[in-house]
């Protein structure tokens, strides 16, 4: 049996792929915008609609408004900060 335009398990289909894409560049560009949150400072990753946020900030405000503007985007379906810290 020939399957195609379908994902194997553990793969991304197209759409996801895009969907993913588009959810990194609104985050970044949310993070951009907002002059609480370094941008430049956060790494932002999308796997299956599930952003890992990754990097250094300043403080720990910085780190909860990273995580409140990613948490907003459409499509997000959770968001990994377990490596966002903070400068000692």
């Amino acid at each position: 049996m020939v399957v195609t335009g379908a994902a194997m398990a553990g793969e991304r289909s197209t759409g996801q792929a895009i969907d993913d894409t588009l959810i990194t560049a609104k985050v970044k560009a949310s993070f951009a915008a907002d002059p609480q949150v370094s941008a430049l400072a956060i790494t932002v990753e999308t796997d299956n609609g599930v952003v890992n946020l990754s990097g250094v900030v300043e403080n720990e405000a910085e780190r909860q408004r990273a995580i409140q503007l990613a948490q907003g985007m459409e499509g997000v379906k959770r968001v990994d900060a377990n490596k966002l810290l903070v400068k000692p």
